[in-house]
């Protein structure tokens, strides 16, 4: 198989953990005789420094001209989030990936290992013999990021407002996605939403039950976002796809990584209507320690396996790298993130090294 896959590392860590994945990426193609063209881009702060903006047109056009883009991860130092090349870069950069591709919904697994249950903060009674094994399906195209936004002064009063709008061909997009996504696992999804206050929310409900009809061999539940952030820390194995909206699924997401005691383990998968897909690590840059070859690879390369599965429809090279991650984790190899014992933590590159010989 030939494709083209573009790479962006980004800002932080992306570059480090990018370089990681590309020896995976050659390893699969010399293993099932492939040839994937990798083209690079700039984006974030890297982007700025070389074009003086987050989100050049030569990245654009690299992305364009690709069949699946692979993601690092942009974003400065805190303390450095108001100078010029670093000042809404998340913004200027993903979200605006995301709205040029029309990207509207992301996927994200979150999964107890069992070789790494010891760093899960939840206790062995709550996560039960059948494990943890979600995944969220969040909306990104809607909801109140997309709205209006206004700060404004009346009576000398500061105010501000944030509009949050859906349509129904919105939500039935992720909908089937959702419903499609459980039948290929436990054919159980769980809509969450706040339909006891918000509008918004009410629509949410009637369209995934409407949409529920056609897919008779998967159970549909209701969940308010609050009993739902509850449930994930008291009975969290109950869960199968879950499918929320973009603002809802940007807090649990987050909530849910807890879950497997590291965001070094969570890759993502952002995807439009054509089936067009985005993969990326679900953390961030990292800027602290970056250069310091001790960020945890996995979350980057699994990113790559999803791509693999879900972009390529390269299921047997998904399942390689998907079981040698499993097989270094199980043979006790451990990043410093994921190690309880930091002095026997293993660098970057070492990680990666130990998944390569299990492929």
């Amino acid at each position: 198989m030939k494709k083209t896959i573009s790479i962006l590392p980004g800002d932080g860590i992306g570059p480090e953990v990018m370089e990681q994945t590309i020896r995976i990426i050659k390893k699969i193609e010399n293993k099932f005789d492939h040839y994937f063209t990798l083209n690079h881009g700039y984006i974030g702060g890297a982007a700025f420094e070389k074009y003086g903006c987050h989100f050049p047109d030569t990245t654009l056009h690299v992305c364009k001209n690709s069949d699946a883009i692979l993601f690092g991860s942009v974003g400065g130092p805190i303390l450095e989030s108001h100078s010029v090349k670093w000042k809404d870069c998340e913004k200027n950069s993903i979200l605006a990936l995301r709205k040029n591709f029309q990207f509207s919904s992301n996927i994200r697994p979150a999964k107890v290992y069992p070789e790494l249950q010891d760093i899960c903060p939840l206790k062995d009674s709550v996560i039960g013999e059948n494990g943890i094994d979600i995944v969220i399906v969040r909306e990104l195209l809607g909801d109140i990021y997309f709205g209006e936004h206004k700060s404004y002064i009346i009576d000398n009063i500061r105010k501000a407002h944030d509009i949050s709008e859906y349509d129904e061909k919105q939500i039935e997009i992720v909908a089937h996605q959702s419903f499609k996504l459980a039948k290929l696992r436990k054919n159980k999804v769980t809509s969450v939403d706040k339909a006891n206050v918000l509008d918004t929310s009410k629509l949410w409900r009637t369209i995934l039950t409407e949409i529920s009809k056609e897919y008779p061999d998967v159970t549909l539940e209701h969940m308010l976002v609050d009993n739902c952030a509850m449930q994930f820390f008291i009975n969290p194995s109950q869960f199968d796809v879950l499918v929320t909206a973009n603002l809802f699924g940007d807090i649990l997401s987050d909530a849910a990584a807890a879950i497997p005691g590291s965001l070094g383990l969570m890759p993502s998968a952002s995807f439009n209507v054509k089936g067009f897909a985005l993969y990326e690590p679900s953390g961030g840059s990292a800027p602290q320690i970056a250069g310091k070859n001790i960020a945890n690879p996995i979350a980057q390369i699994l990113s790559f396996a999803m791509l693999l599965k879900q972009s390529f429809h390269l299921i047997e090279e998904a399942n390689s790298i998907e079981q040698a991650v499993h097989s270094t984790l199980k043979a006790g190899y451990r990043t410093q993130d994921i190690c309880l014992n930091k002095s026997k933590a293993i660098t970057t590159s070492e990680i990666t090294d130990k998944i390569l010989s299990f492929i």
